[in-house]
């Protein structure tokens, strides 16, 4: 069901009001729901607005979405502790600005899609609740912040403090158009990072007062309201002064005052508060009309609260106040109000919604009150305005648009990545090839094969085995075995022949196809796998009768090539005919004359050749409509086997569409490389998909450069593979590392806002394969070099 998204403001824009929290519905219905929201404020059973807040807010996302998604984790004031519900996983100490660090390691480990954040200054530790930032610093997903303080004249250590927390926050929620105003006028905050989202209210019916008032033996009388927690800042004594005036009116008439003390006030100074209020009610003869309800009342009673009330006063003593969630809520409740003029009154009460009063000024209260009183009519019309306009602004209106501005938020952030340098990441970490270490590999081998997924750096056996891997795994180890070690490095044990019969057992002969998915049973799972998986068992086999100097291997490499090569020639794949090329090129190589071979190796790739002449366009320099996954090896194929046979057509087509590949797949600053996102891929036409990006496609793009370079010898193609190459080291999107140089495995891509930890085969064979290319080009210009330096000798 479509639902409404929050008032999003661009500064000039005039909200057209949040009768409905949003009038439209956009394309942010058709984006993902996060799966796990962390949020982060007080929470019930503390007594404090912004704890009934959170606790509403997350109760009404638990009705639209389901509370699996939701937990929080609330703040716990000095020497003080709380019975919590089951939502609440975790808890901070205000003062131990150290729990901030360790909540924040907590909620990037537990890979949270989102973190939504309270902010008010007094209830966080630390100068102007500073300690906060310890924890928004660390997070690596989108974080959405509901500002419920917005100040016009903030000290500096305020100021500093929102300033940031809007710099970390992908998106800002206030309930107010002046508070949106503030952001930017004051804070320079952009307005489309600004969301106005009203304060959610129960969703009550539009009552008669006279229904609930025998709870609170008022039945008979008018009843006037204020409820919340009790401060001096209140001026709940102006409504008390003039009650008098009031009562000589309308003498069956009480005015109720239900709250508690605010903790931190009976913290420091006790009841004083109640007790002057309760002291000047004697005073001025009016203690019988006054009820205190000395209680901090539930959802359920609040209603019946409200619901009894003929008029709601809010009579605050000061201007600065963004937000009131009573003022919000009476409103909703459709009673008649009368308010000082506080910033979120003024804005709420507009357009005859309520009746505004001058600060301290009970003369003022004593006479709306009056008024009211005596003119059924005007104040049966207020309630309906206040009461229709509140209708946008329930609960469950509320939760919608704020599920809204979460998946802009993680959609933004796909866009627009926040990067966070790793603190690893050093200049020479990145710009240098690392040691070979090939400790994961041999940690997700067994005696079956390589096994196809980790958790962090463990093996995964319940997901089993993939013939792909183990084809990646027989490239890698070939080409390792091909090169002495570096100093300091140690050769591995021989697993070619492990791998090369994880190959001979996933042929089916009968067939002639290649299964791929093998259960840790070592039951197949199918009878035939991809044809990409086919095609890259042969660029394996064909790797190892290139390039192996081992004879066993080779001769049972070259048998089982020899039976899987016809089938090549029935496949459809791209993917599949680019990696049959690569494998069939590398047979060539060892064994040029083998015309049968260079038959087939060129009818796959005049099949490449055709489709990028039919697919290709002045602004779509490519094979397909679209560009998904390998993406690079279908150049790569094309001025592999161009070069090799002499076509300048393939040669020309295939470095066509890899300098158009690899000009998509840089960013704005050419410097980082941004792989094709695999979360919706690129399509011509549509927008590019950024994340989530994987090694895979940096491994292709590396080997499509470095073949380029050493057609062509242009330094800029190596060049290229090293800024590549970079990617895997930190020079990414996230500026975080990929490679893992403890284990050895590479770890499984980048979200959006994190490191996807997972060390999976496919990953760790990528940058293996990266490596051991990039090592070869490096030992290759170095030999280059050496000869030249003798020559000049």
């Amino acid at each position: 069901m479509p639902f409404p998204e929050p008032v999003h403001r661009e500064q000039g824009v005039r909200d057209p009001g949040p009768a409905a929290i949003a009038p439209a519905v956009s394309n942010t219905c058709a984006l993902p729901l996060p799966t796990r929201i962390a949020f982060i404020g007080n929470y019930l059973p503390r007594e404090c607005g912004i704890a009934t807040f959170t606790t509403d807010l997350c109760a009404a996302l638990a009705t639209e979405y389901g509370e699996e998604r939701l937990f929080a984790i609330p703040v716990n004031d000095p020497e003080s502790s709380y019975d919590y519900p089951s939502q609440v996983r975790l808890e901070l100490d205000q003062e131990d600005c150290a729990s901030y660090v360790r909540a924040a390691d907590f909620l990037n480990f537990n890979g949270n899609d989102l973190v939504c954040l309270q902010h008010e200054y007094g209830i966080y530790g630390g100068p102007a609740g500073g300690h906060i930032l310890a924890l928004l610093r660390k997070l690596k997903m989108p974080l959405v912040t509901t500002l419920h303080t917005v100040l016009r004249d903030p000290d500096v250590n305020q100021r500093a403090v929102l300033e940031e927390i809007a710099c970390l926050s992908d998106r800002l929620v206030v309930m107010s158009e002046l508070a949106a105003q503030l952001l930017r006028e004051v804070y320079a905050v952009p307005g489309g990072k600004i969301d106005v989202i009203p304060h959610g209210v129960p969703d009550m019916p539009f009552m008669d007062p006279n229904y609930f008032k025998d709870l609170f033996g008022t039945e008979g009388k008018s009843v006037l309201l204020t409820f919340g927690l009790l401060s001096p800042n209140k001026g709940i004594e102006n409504v008390i002064r003039a009650l008098p005036a009031i009562l000589a009116k309308h003498p069956n008439t009480v005015y109720i005052v239900s709250g508690v003390t605010h903790p931190h006030i009976r913290r420091h100074e006790g009841e004083r508060y109640r007790e002057e209020l309760q002291a000047l009610a004697e005073r001025l003869g009016v203690s019988s009309q006054v009820i205190f309800n000395n209680r901090f009342v539930s959802a359920e009673e609040l209603v019946e609260h409200v619901g009894a009330a003929d008029i709601y006063i809010t009579p605050y003593r000061q201007e600065a106040q963004i937000v009131s969630g009573t003022l919000a809520i009476a409103l909703g409740a459709g009673k008649a109000i009368i308010s000082t003029p506080y910033w979120h009154a003024k804005e709420l009460l507009a357009d005859k919604r309520g009746v505004i009063v001058p600060f301290d000024d009970f003369g003022s209260i004593a006479n709306q009150v009056i008024e009211l009183l005596e003119n059924d009519a005007e104040r049966h019309a207020m309630r309906k305005r206040a009461y229709l306009y509140s209708r946008g602004t329930t609960w469950p209106k509320t939760a919608r648009a704020y599920m809204a501005s979460f998946q802009r938020s993680r959609f933004e952030r796909t866009l627009w990545p926040k990067a966070k340098p790793h603190e690893d990441l050093t200049e020479s970490a990145v710009y240098s090839l690392p040691v070979l270490n090939t400790t994961h590999l041999s940690n997700m081998t067994d005696e079956t094969g390589m096994l196809q997924h980790a958790i962090f750096s463990v093996p995964n056996t319940r997901e089993g085995y993939t013939t792909d891997d183990n084809a990646r795994a027989l490239i890698v180890t070939t080409l390792q075995d091909e090169h002495k070690p570096f100093e300091n490095e140690t050769q591995p044990s021989d697993l070619s022949r492990r791998y090369l019969a994880f190959l001979w057992l996933a042929f089916n002969s009968d067939s002639g196809r290649f299964r791929n998915f093998l259960g840790y049973d070592r039951k197949w799972l199918e009878q035939a796998g991809s044809e990409d998986s086919h095609g890259r068992s042969l660029w394996a086999l064909g790797t190892v009768l290139g390039r192996s100097q081992n004879a066993g291997l080779r001769g049972a490499a070259g048998r089982l090539f020899e039976a899987a090569v016809p089938a090549v020639l029935r496949f459809s794949s791209p993917r599949a005919w680019a990696f049959s090329v690569l494998g069939l090129q590398a047979y060539l190589d060892w064994f040029p004359g083998d015309r049968d071979m260079q038959g087939i190796r060129n009818t796959l790739a005049n099949r490449l050749l055709d489709i990028y002449e039919r697919s290709h366009s002045a602004t779509w320099h490519w094979f397909e409509k679209s560009l998904s996954y390998s993406n690079a090896r279908l150049p790569q194929a094309l001025i592999l086997a161009g070069w090799r046979s002499s076509n300048h057509k393939m040669i020309e087509a295939g470095m066509d569409a890899l300098k158009w590949l690899v000009a998509e797949q840089h960013r704005d600053d050419k410097e980082i490389f941004v792989p094709i996102g695999s979360s919706g891929f690129f399509i011509e036409g549509s927008l590019k998909t950024r994340f989530d990006q994987q090694p895979v496609e940096a491994c292709a793009t590396i080997s499509a450069c470095l073949e380029a370079y050493r057609l062509t010898e242009e330094n800029q193609w190596h060049e290229e593979a090293r800024r590549v190459f970079r990617w895997f080291l930190g020079k990414n999107d996230l500026q975080a590392p990929l490679y893992d140089p403890v284990t050895g495995g590479c770890r499984d891509g980048l979200h959006p806002d994190r490191v996807n930890e997972n060390e999976g085969a496919e990953s760790t064979l990528s940058f293996l394969m990266s490596l051991l290319e990039m090592r070869a080009v490096h030992v290759a210009n170095a030999q280059q070099l050496h000869q030249e330096m003798e020559r000049r000798l």
